[in-house]
């Protein structure tokens, strides 16, 4: 009797930029925090405690990250970074600053090289 043949399964489809739209999402998730009540949401109780408290647990998420990048632990280094661009996020939104503002700024700098960017910057 002849093995029947197995079809194939097809991967799941992934988005076209997954990591565009999680951040994209993650924005939304953000912005819709603001003014929510801090006992129920993280998003709502960094709000709450102001623009430098926020800044400060971005700048300790951002050390968490490079400590994880020195030591080499890709896992630890992922989950650090997903803190890092959460805390990014969140601290522009309390600045008003948005991503769009963001990626304009990285458009104008693209095709430049980072050593004449930076020149041009310090001129």
């Amino acid at each position: 009797m002849p093995k029947a043949k197995r079809e194939k399964q097809q991967p799941a489809e992934q988005p076209a930029n997954p990591m565009g739209e999680t951040l994209q999402r993650l924005w939304q998730t953000i912005e819709s925090r603001r003014g929510a009540d801090p006992e129920t949401s993280h998003t709502a109780k960094l709000f709450s405690r102001g623009q430098a408290k926020i800044a400060q647990k971005f700048g300790e998420e951002a050390v968490e990250a490079v400590i994880e990048g020195v030591r080499g632990d890709k896992q630890a280094l992922i989950g650090e970074s997903a803190d890092v661009l959460y805390h990014l996020l969140v601290m522009w939104a309390a600045t008003g600053i948005g991503p769009d503002q963001v990626a304009a700024e990285l458009m104008r700098r693209e095709g430049t090289s980072g050593i004449a960017e930076k020149k041009s910057r310090n001129s």
